[in-house]
């Protein structure tokens, strides 16, 4: 399995394509005006507390005011509101926590105005950005993300990532860890420590400790709201969250984010930073990598698949509904049960593609091709836990109900990534929309492909002129590579009254293929 992280650099923003095997399986855009990003911290103040929720409204500086819940307090919630106001009043110079005197922690069942009062001072982390018509969802139990570490002020707990199975390893990091952690924080190992030495996971925290001690100087002189610690930049958030030895490449076409990338790689993987490189063509980097014909594909309301079958994918303000089609596809030497099957196998492993790509979060349901055979139901759920089990974001898969759906709850915490893949009309019909004209080629190829297999002697493809010389023209063409990989040749015919997006075969006598 090969990875490569391909990045865009424009003069507003820069976008991260990651591709598994030469398929965009993630895309992230960097817009650098996003001052609510998971993991920022705000010193704000508590708007006003509504027990009715039991929770508060905090202005952290966005129009709408962020929404902080009882359990997402902390239960050193006391201790932290002290340490806060001492720091900011400059009573407090030592931010180290090991001689700071702890408060007694707040009931689990408590009420929000017990602890909380507006007009209050209080260090906010956004947990969700805003979404839709809504604020920011904060916590204030800090967390400072790290390589291979978190670090939890006013913790003392040690938690291993439960993808670390191993439980001799287990063992080992948490006795490593504990030899280091300083008194007052908490630590949680992430699963990329697995195999690490005592030496890496100790400058990896002191990294961590100096964030921290940083953040409390701003403190001070903070003026209310405003952010006193941000996440890294978007490039190096993402490799510190994903990169790993299966990587084979990073390419950059910006030179400034070439060096700060670099200096990062060097930094968390000395080994692996001859795989950075600098990009440089003529051809823009997305289509290069043909990453721009696979935006245009992946991020409509249909999406296809192999052998002919498709997904449509509605979204609603509540939940996210995926129905899973076979299309026009037949195989006389399987039966229905066998087919739907490998559909659905095939749509399992795309739809868990799509989550991750869109970022969509919330609940999904799916309605997959009726299957009567139990143990086939099993044989597609547990595919799909398995194509899911690398997908960073919290997720959990309920087992195929009595009507075939499979529903999937996903952690959102950003705004779903949404691409418009539909285009104007180029025929003039004005306010109408199409879909965007290389998702035309896709569909002649995949009608040709039906035909080849209905053993057609010989095929005549007429279409739009334009559409006719962009298949035609240039080595290899798009129809030579028809024949190549199908040993057939496809006359192409150019028809002047034709619209736009419009085609039409014919057989070798003359008529028209429905």
């Amino acid at each position: 399995m090969d990875k490569e992280l391909i990045i865009r650099s424009g003069s507003e923003h820069v976008d991260f394509a990651l591709l598994k095997d030469g398929k965009l399986i993630e895309l992230h855009k960097d817009e650098g005006s996003n001052n609510f990003s998971v993991g920022d911290v705000f010193i704000a103040k508590v708007r006003k507390a509504v027990p009715g929720l039991n929770a508060a409204f905090v202005n952290v500086g966005y129009e709408k005011d962020a929404f902080l819940h009882y359990h997402d307090l902390g239960p050193k919630l006391p201790s932290f509101l002290k340490f806060t106001k001492s720091v900011s009043t400059g009573k407090l110079r030592d931010f180290t926590l090991n001689k700071f005197p702890f408060e007694k922690d707040i009931d689990k069942d408590g009420k929000i105005n017990d602890v909380l009062k507006s007009n209050q001072s209080i260090l906010v982390q956004i947990a969700k950005e805003p979404i839709s018509t809504k604020g920011p969802r904060i916590s204030s139990e800090l967390s400072i993300a790290g390589r291979y570490i978190v670090l939890v002020p006013f913790s003392d707990r040690i938690s291993i990532s439960q993808k670390i199975e191993n439980k001799e390893e287990k063992d080992r990091l948490k006795r490593l860890v504990r030899s280091i952690t300083p008194q007052g924080f908490g630590i949680i190992v992430r699963t990329v420590a697995e195999g690490k030495k005592v030496a890496e996971l100790d400058k990896d925290l002191q990294n961590l400790l100096g964030r921290w001690t940083a953040m409390c100087k701003k403190l001070h002189k903070a003026h209310h709201p405003s952010k006193v610690l941000g996440e890294l930049n978007k490039a190096s958030s993402i490799l510190r969250d994903i990169f790993n030895d299966t990587f084979t490449s990073i390419h950059v076409d910006d030179e400034e984010l070439y060096i700060q990338i670099k200096d990062y790689v060097q930094e968390i993987a000395p080994k692996k930073e001859s795989i950075v490189k600098l990009y440089q063509s003529n051809v823009p980097i997305f289509e290069k990598f043909g990453i721009e014909r696979q935006i245009k594909t992946s991020f409509g309301k249909t999406v296809s698949m192999a052998k002919g079958a498709y997904v449509i994918i509605e979204h609603t303000e509540a939940l996210h509904v995926i129905d899973v089609n076979s299309g026009n596809r037949s195989n006389k030497e399987k039966t229905q049960e066998d087919t739907a099957l490998e559909v659905n196998l095939i749509a399992a492993s795309e739809i868990a593609r799509q989550l991750s790509l869109r970022d969509m979060g919330g609940i999904i349901v799916v309605d997959f091709i009726d299957m009567t055979k139990p143990e086939n139901r099993k044989k597609l759920f547990n595919h799909l836990r398995e194509e899911m089990k690398h997908d960073r974001a919290k997720h959990k898969i309920l087992p195929p109900s009595k009507f075939g759906l499979i529903q999937i709850t996903r952690q959102r915490v950003r705004q779903e990534m949404n691409i418009k893949t539909r285009e104007d009309n180029p025929n003039g019909i004005s306010g109408e929309e199409v879909e965007a004209p290389i998702v035309l080629i896709q569909k002649i190829t995949h009608d040709l492909e039906q035909l080849f297999k209905k053993d057609y002697k010989k095929i005549t493809l007429n279409t739009h002129p334009f559409i006719a010389a962009f298949l035609t023209k240039g080595f290899p063409s798009i129809r030579s590579k028809w024949f190549f990989e199908h040993k057939k040749w496809v006359k192409v015919l150019p028809r002047d009254a034709y619209t736009y997006l419009e085609y039409h075969f014919f057989d070798k006598n003359g008529n028209q293929i429905k």
